[in-house]
């Protein structure tokens, strides 16, 4: 298999952890690209007509996109286990992808965009999904992030470390003591030192 990969973007990153918590990492090359919405890799263009990463090509199928497809692909290839909590465990995958979603929108925004054309109010508006979903992590999935394992608690943190890399004055910490604390721990794991966004 032959994963193409570039090492800023969180939802790359969320297949690679899954990759080393599910000991498949030597079975897959990683192929790093250089890519973005207004200049696609034409790598990528030939495997995914969406021109977006994480792609997972295969010898045996069509190549799978979209993270949320490819983890759970890999999860059922090593056994089927970080899915096992069913529709919370998907709902928490879900907002951690949207946080995902939200802060890779603002970086765009502030990086992609000339500074003329930038909408501060866009600006808000993805940063208000960004601490609106950090609320609601704190506020009602501690349980579930606490518990075993599952693909949630692998997003949620890779969305996280993402908002800490692109927007380190988010100021999501305030007010979610909980989930910082929770977060402070899960960045510790080797899957997660493993696979820290590059510094430049």
């Amino acid at each position: 298999m032959k994963l193409y990969y570039a090492g800023a973007s969180p939802f790359v990153r969320k297949v690679v952890v899954l990759l080393h918590e599910t000991g498949q990492l030597d079975d897959v090359e990683i192929v790093d690209v250089a890519t973005s919405p207004v200049a696609p890799s034409a790598d990528v263009s030939a495997s995914n007509p969406l021109s977006k990463i994480p792609a997972l090509e295969r010898g045996d199928g069509p190549t799978l996109y979209d993270s949320r497809v490819i983890c759970e692909y890999l999860d059922d290839r090593a056994g089927g286990k970080l899915y096992a909590g069913g529709w919370d465990t998907k709902i928490l995958e879900a907002t951690a992808d949207g946080i995902m979603d939200a802060a890779v929108l603002l970086s765009y925004e502030k990086r992609l965009r000339p500074e003329e054309k930038r909408w501060p109010e866009w600006i808000d508006g993805q940063l208000g999904k960004v601490l609106g979903g950090c609320a609601a992590l704190n506020a009602r999935w501690m349980p579930h992030l606490r518990g075993p394992l599952n693909i949630g608690q692998i997003g949620v943190a890779c969305a996280l470390g993402y908002v800490d890399f692109r927007h380190p004055d988010s100021g999501w910490r305030t007010g979610n003591e909980a989930l910082a604390d929770w977060f402070a721990a899960f960045e510790s794991r080797p899957s997660m030192e493993a696979t820290r966004p590059p510094e430049s």
